[in-house]
């Protein structure tokens, strides 16, 4: 097959390149890198700023068309696949829909149907927008409610969603959202990881715990409940922990600093690791964060439990660290699990040749 992925998040369209080419398939992927992420594309995409930016970015597109035409998949990483503004990617979308032979919409991150959900059916107990019946009020929660409720991109969205042959969700929490509106169309499909197939080392003290903070996020991923609480459990243990916080790293960085820790605290207010957790759980390294009973259930797993899931709130991650401080002999068990998870669910290999046949029935 020859293959087009569009957009980037989290290095999700450019390990499934990789995945993809290994099976022999002709595969391009063209984005902005993920911003500051800076992950690896065949062609750029990514926009300077200010209005000028935008203008030689469309002149950029226009002249890349030639190269975006006579694929029998065309994949897009969310409905903003370029960095312009949604009325203007309302032509790109009909463009490449007339001009190759099939359209997958990936729900992996912000979209219409994420913020809609969360908001108003609640179908998850917490997410990035609700914890319960009662919304989050923080400003970057507010802001993504205007920006995809009743807005241009909400209309993208569901008209993309509507027209394309196929949808991919990348998590429990997204197959939750689109699932109901569009059963039909909507597969799940795990993230794709490279596995690492590192040597698990016997645990020391201290236990040396490592915090990625979002860039101007923290609050709405729930970073700054879980770096207090792990700040508060290193002043209690500074024998036995070791933090580590870092923000804004390109991505060959945070992987350097990322390989050396043992545990890695990520988003608060979700049911499954993403993409830098599963990353940090192929090197061997124990997640805590998402590891709801949905996650497991949706991969079919009965038998793993590597991540150490912490509810949305300091107490509990803070608990659940202190008995990781208190019993440091279990790391050496979950490491060993989130390795053979990763293995298990996540390889790069085994993942490309789901989407392969995904591919395959949508072309039939």
């Amino acid at each position: 097959m020859k293959i087009l992925l569009i957009g980037e998040y989290s290095n999700v369209h450019a390990t499934l390149a990789e995945g993809l080419r290994a099976l022999g398939h002709d595969v391009c992927v063209i984005s902005n890198g993920d911003f500051w992420k800076d992950y690896p594309r065949d062609i750029d995409v990514a926009r300077t700023p200010g209005k000028i930016g935008g203008i030689r970015l469309m002149l950029r597109l226009w002249t890349l068309l030639p190269k975006m035409r006579g694929y029998d998949v065309v994949q897009l990483i969310n409905p903003m696949f370029f960095e312009l503004k949604a009325e203007r990617l309302f032509w790109f979308y009909k463009w490449l829909r007339r001009n190759n032979r099939r359209l997958i919409l990936g729900a992996y991150g912000m979209d219409y149907y994420w913020v809609h959900e969360c908001v108003t059916n609640k179908p998850l107990r917490y997410s990035d927008f609700n914890i319960g019946d009662k919304l989050r009020t923080d400003p970057d929660a507010m802001k993504e409610r205007r920006d995809w409720l009743g807005t241009a991109k909400e209309r993208l969205n569901q008209m993309i969603a509507t027209d394309c042959d196929g949808i991919v969700t990348g998590l429990y929490e997204y197959d939750v959202c689109y699932r109901p509106h569009f059963p039909d169309k909507t597969a799940f499909i795990p993230y794709p990881i490279i596995p690492a197939n590192p040597t698990i080392p016997t645990s020391t003290l201290p236990i040396k715990i490592f915090v990625g903070i979002s860039r101007n996020r923290s609050a709405y991923k729930g970073t700054d409940v879980m770096l207090r609480a792990t700040q508060d459990l290193a002043a209690r243990y500074p024998d036995r922990v070791a933090l580590s916080a870092v923000e804004g790293l390109p991505f060959d960085e945070y992987q350097a600093m990322l390989a050396s820790s043992d545990v890695l605290l990520d988003q608060l207010y979700s049911y499954t690791p993403a993409m830098n957790a599963l990353l940090a759980m192929s090197k061997g390294i124990v997640v805590v964060g998402g590891g709801e009973p949905e996650n497991y259930d949706i991969l079919g797993e009965s038998e793993l439990r590597p991540i150490v899931n912490v509810q949305p709130n300091y107490d509990s991650v803070y608990h659940e660290l202190e008995q990781l401080v208190l019993h440091p002999e279990r790391l050496s068990l979950l490491k060993q699990q989130s390795v053979d998870y990763i293995l298990r669910h996540h390889d790069y290999l085994k993942v490309a040749r789901t989407y392969e046949t995904f591919y395959t029935k949508k072309l039939c």
